[in-house]
């Protein structure tokens, strides 16, 4: 294993971290955390996942699909690579090249786009580290790019003033690698091992993995792999001071390792801005004061005590060719949403290989831009109100969970969504309402009591708009040239 010790060493080892600062590594130490008002004011961050996979453009996890007979990455890979006997993932890596990657550029895109902050995978769960890592050298800097992709990501970020975020994806690496012990069970290659059963690879497959008692992410595993885990994470806290970092999982082995790892991110972090915890940590748990709830691919079925995280991608996590993309009205609609049930939106753009944006995804980072210009002020720096929305949407329940976006009733102009910012209130119409948008929350008995209306306006309109409080709703007449098919906000002082 890359960069692994004495497994004897990690209790000693992490005890040390924590020794003086204000947060130990215990889980009631943790429990003193606060989330920091930069993240609750920021609402929509980007997210590059990008690394090798990307190479072969073929989406996802490909560095544990290839090795599964039958499966289209599987079939991908022997067509234009080679059978997976002979050339496995550990030869993808020195194609990835990143030849055309401007990453001030793209920052400056994100920027335009109303992202407040920028995330980047560190390592997905293929074991190579994006950045200039110590404890393993599988990294962007010895090979494939060599250039220290975390850093440059890093350095453009804080140029455009984006608050800098890295996310880890290891603790699922020691299942994920797994698929490469194996052989082809028919044809011709029946039998014959997989290139992950070659002890010379066993620093990027790792050894004793061939049959894990777990799927995806767990906890049964050598100490010295989370002394690994351990390691590498600090060493990139230590080394880049992320704003942000997110695990793609549970806090990872907490007992051993996690907890500790984390008291030396908030310490670290605190020490970075003079005593002062600015860090935000994500993971895939319930977050009991310790830190933010990350929920991928779904969102919240109502207004979250806390803040919390959505997470999700414009296409496909990795780059994939021929695929159709989420569209920019369902982006918007998306990010409205979560803001006003108090979330953070993450949307990932993945870049290809090259480093580069397709059309789809240039064409999206424009409306969104377009879109944010206007409309910003009811996102960023807001707080949810007393309800999150009225409309169709509302009455169809979906659960709490990852990966209930599909579930999700598609918004139209019957639908509102809230955010305030003091006394001013602003209602997001999900599409153009035609002649009269009506908002029955804010009507002068509405269950609400949103109390007396004073003001309102169309942001992006310079014209003044007749609107009336009447008992049941708040009624705004409509300019007749159309202003958005996406949506429209109101921005509604109320006393």
């Amino acid at each position: 294993m890359g960069g692994a010790c004495s497994a004897l060493a990690l209790p000693k080892l992490i005890r040390s971290q924590a020794t003086g600062s204000r947060f130990v590594g215990a889980k009631e130490s943790l429990q003193g955390y606060r989330v920091p008002d930069w993240f609750r004011d920021a609402k929509f961050g980007i997210w590059s996942c990008w690394g090798p996979e990307s190479v072969p453009m073929q989406g996802d996890w490909y560095a544990h699909n290839l090795y599964l007979q039958g499966s289209n990455q599987n079939k991908f890979h022997v067509e234009h690579y080679g059978h997976p006997s002979k050339v496995g993932f550990k030869d993808i890596i020195p194609l990835w090249k990143a030849e055309k990657w401007e990453p001030e550029h793209l920052m400056s895109l994100y920027k335009k786009a109303g992202a407040k902050y920028f995330c980047t995978i560190a390592m997905h769960h293929d074991n190579f580290d994006c950045w200039n890592s110590k404890f393993q050298h599988w990294n962007s800097v010895n090979m494939g790019p060599k250039r220290d992709i975390a850093g440059e990501w890093q350095q453009a970020a804080r140029k455009h003033g984006l608050r800098f975020g890295m996310t880890e994806h290891l603790a699922a690496s020691w299942w994920f690698y797994s698929a490469n012990k194996g052989a082809d069970t028919v044809g011709p290659m029946a039998g014959v091992p997989y290139d992950g059963t070659d002890a010379k690879f066993a620093d990027l497959y790792w050894s004793g993995n061939e049959k894990p008692s777990f799927r995806y992410y767990g906890t049964d595993v050598p100490l010295s792999y989370k002394l690994n885990w351990f390691n590498r994470i600090k060493d990139m806290v230590d080394r880049y001071h992320p704003d942000l970092l997110y695990s793609d999982s549970p806090l990872p082995y907490p007992e051993e390792a996690g907890e500790r790892l984390l008291a030396h991110y908030y310490n670290d972090n605190m020490e970075q801005h003079g005593g002062n915890l600015e860090a935000v940590y994500t993971c895939k748990q319930t977050p009991e004061g310790r830190w933010v709830h990350d929920i991928e691919r779904g969102v919240m079925d109502d207004i979250g005590p806390d803040a919390w995280q959505s997470e999700t991608c414009v296409g496909d996590w990795y780059y994939k060719t021929d695929l159709k993309y989420k569209s920019s009205t369902t982006v918007i609609h998306t990010l409205c949403d979560i803001v006003s049930k108090n979330g953070n939106f993450l949307l990932n753009f993945p870049p290809r290989p090259d480093g580069t944006l397709d059309e789809q995804e240039l064409s999206i980072l424009a409306d969104l831009a377009e879109w944010m210009t206007v409309n910003s002020e009811g996102i960023h720096g807001s707080r949810p109100w007393k309800i999150y929305g009225e409309g169709p949407s509302t009455k169809v329940k979906v659960p709490t969970a990852s990966f209930n976006e599909s579930k999700l009733s598609a918004l139209t102009a019957e639908d509102v969504r809230f955010t305030t910012k003091g006394t001013t209130l602003y209602a997001f119409v999900q599409g153009w309402p035609g002649k009269q948008a009506v908002v029955k929350a804010l009507g002068s008995d509405s269950p609400q009591q949103p109390g007396k209306i004073h003001h309102v306006s169309v942001l992006g309109y310079k014209g003044q708009v007749k609107w009336s409080q009447e008992s049941g709703a708040l009624k705004v007449l409509m300019p007749e040239e159309k202003i958005s098919d996406i949506g429209i906000t109101l921005k509604v002082e109320l006393a």
